[in-house]
């Protein structure tokens, strides 16, 4: 299984369980990430602490899921990044645009006061 999804009350969280966030996986994170914020989740974190590498496949389900939240009126908090996911958000600009948590706790604590 490549994620691991889990609904509480006010938000969903997908932990991405492979290394590599690519473009063996990031079609179905994308599924995923529509199927969650279609079933009326405005709120998600996207926990990457398993993940090692991210490509530009990976790189746009990490925007499907801030757009699906933004559109919703919700909150999408990126968790857990390692030192070359990190980079390359930065590289990319996108740090400026993603809410970015050190912890997936860090993550919830966002959402909460964000509500």
């Amino acid at each position: 299984m490549e994620f691991k999804i889990d609904k509480f009350e006010n938000h969903t969280l997908i932990k991405v369980l492979e290394e590599k966030l690519d473009t063996h996986i990031a079609p179905t994170l994308k599924s995923e990430l529509v199927l969650v914020s279609g079933n009326g989740e405005k709120n998600i974190v996207l926990d990457l602490e398993n993940c090692r590498y991210c490509d530009s496949s990976g790189l746009s389900a990490i925007l499907v899921a801030n757009r699906l939240c933004k559109n919703a009126s919700g909150t999408f908090v990126l968790a857990g990044l390692n030192d070359a996911v990190e980079r390359l958000i930065t590289i990319s600009q996108l740090d400026t645009v993603l809410n970015i948590a050190d912890s997936v706790d860090e993550a919830e604590k966002m959402i909460k006061e964000a509500e």
